[in-house]
């Protein structure tokens, strides 16, 4: 590594990120404002040192590795987050993680550590300050797919001192959930990468109903390795998710190119980092639902891409149907074409006739045109397009009179910054070296609002 760059880097970080933070958090002194930072930290043994040789790796060379943490820690501990989820943390070395157990206990953080599976080397660490949370509970959830790939889900209460709180006030408890999704290195994984999201939004579910929680904010931090083009960015927007940064920003769902996060190895940059913010009033879809929607969602992407037609499609999927309807056999060989079956990876042949129930409405055995048009021109899974104003103050400030409806606590997202600046421009800096990816940092809120319910 050359010596002039740490100087300069921990110079930018001073001047950047944590100015903006800091300034969003005196603009409001009075309402206890938590930040939250998500990272993917470039495990050394995925850093390429060499474009010639791809064996070249940076956890060979301990001088190499050890600096370029010793900054990441420099500048996560000068930001000071409450909550700090990082991704590809390298597990497999007990120097670097003892440096970070050490550095971050000393700051006042209880750190939580997952390995993937299979001893892949690299896992996630989640940091909460005990200055601003308590930890209630701590899970680990394994996908125990392909990718080895795993997640974490902390429940967490506000640590306001007993004097704050009024005795009517809602207890302020979040759920926090730090992941790294599969890069989809071909078409087959596209299915598994948006399952491993169904698998953490079931968990959440579950975990809510088995502690019988009242409605209550959630957070999703990580590398989702896909863009705000992609399925699992919508999926998540039909479920109510907004992405805290383009909120802070007012950006839209179709505003994908004002900024990025990841340099893949591929050499194409493209926004992957996200900071999620489900909100008890947000509108919500059954979790089944959704999931149904966006596989369809998935299916009817690759028959666009295929050039068909509408009708082109319909005729595509009837095949050798004697009858003007599609068989369940002609909808498996579709599926099957199109790699969302017929695969280790891919659906099951229970969630295949699961789908298959949802598209044959009538139940009669086959799906007819004005069936298949409830795939082809849906009204249920477009999310609303974000207008800016999803997470911002549509409540009362904690301890404000309200209405009579069910009030809960939620987020208000004050700011938004990532790191290095160029990014939130859409563009890479040539002269960055800390990590493959930005770092993202949001600025949120409490505030009091009635709980939304469920659609059907």
């Amino acid at each position: 590594m050359r010596k002039d760059r740490r100087p300069k880097m921990k110079g930018r970080v001073s001047r950047i990120g944590s100015y903006a933070i800091a300034s969003s958090m005196k603009d409001h002194p009075h309402q206890p404002c938590i930040t939250c930072t998500t990272f993917n930290i470039l495990a050394p043994i995925y850093k390429r040192l060499s474009h010639k040789d791809k064996n070249d790796r940076e956890s060979d060379y301990r001088t190499y590795w050890l600096a370029r943490n010793q900054r990441i820690l420099d500048s996560l501990l000068y930001e000071r987050s409450s909550i700090i989820c990082l991704q590809e943390f390298w597990v497999g070395n007990e120097e670097l993680v003892n440096m970070y157990e050490r550095r971050l206990g000393d700051a006042g953080y209880l750190n939580f550590k997952l390995g993937r599976t299979n001893n892949r080397g690299d896992g996630l660490l989640t940091a909460v300050h005990k200055d601003y949370l308590r930890v209630i509970n701590y899970r680990e959830l394994h996908f125990n797919d392909c990718g080895d790939r795993v997640a974490q889900l902390l429940h967490v209460e506000l640590a306001t001192p007993a004097s704050q709180r009024r005795n009517n006030d809602p207890c302020q408890e979040i759920l926090i959930v730090n992941t790294h999704l599969l890069f989809p290195h071909d078409s087959s994984l596209c299915i598994v990468r948006l399952y491993q999201v169904y698998k953490i939004l079931q968990y959440v579910e579950s975990y809510q109903k088995e502690y019988n929680l009242h409605p209550l904010p959630i957070m999703l931090c990580g590398d989702w390795n896909g863009s705000k083009r992609g399925h699992v960015y919508k999926f998540l927007r039909s479920q109510g998710f907004v992405s805290s940064y383009d909120t802070a920003h007012r950006y839209t769902d179709a505003d994908a190119h004002k900024w990025v996060s990841h340099l893949n190895h591929r050499g194409n940059i493209c926004g992957v980092d996200f900071i999620w913010l489900l909100n008890p009033n947000s509108y919500r879809k059954l979790l089944k639902t959704s999931w149904t929607e966006a596989v369809f969602g998935m299916f009817k992407s690759q028959l666009r891409k295929a050039s068909l037609t509408e009708d082109d499609a319909f005729a595509f999927l009837k095949a050798d149907s004697d009858g003007y309807y599609i068989t369940y056999s002609g909808f498996c060989e579709a599926l099957r074409q199109f790699n969302i079956i017929g695969h280790r990876h891919g659906l099951s042949v229970e969630e295949t006739e699961d789908l298959w129930v949802q598209a044959d409405i009538d139940g009669n055995g086959v799906v007819d045109y004005k069936e298949f048009q409830r795939i082809w021109k849906p009204t249920w899974s477009e999310p609303r397009d974000g207008d800016g104003k999803e997470g911002q103050d549509r409540g009362h400030k904690v301890g404000e009179k309200h209405s009579g409806k069910e009030q809960a606590i939620g987020f208000s997202v004050k700011n938004a910054v990532l790191f290095p600046p160029e990014v939130e421009k859409g563009m890479w800096p040539e002269n960055y070296f800390l990590s493959d990816h930005a770092r993202l940092t949001v600025v949120f809120s409490p505030i009091q609002m009635p709980c939304s319910q469920l659609t059907s």
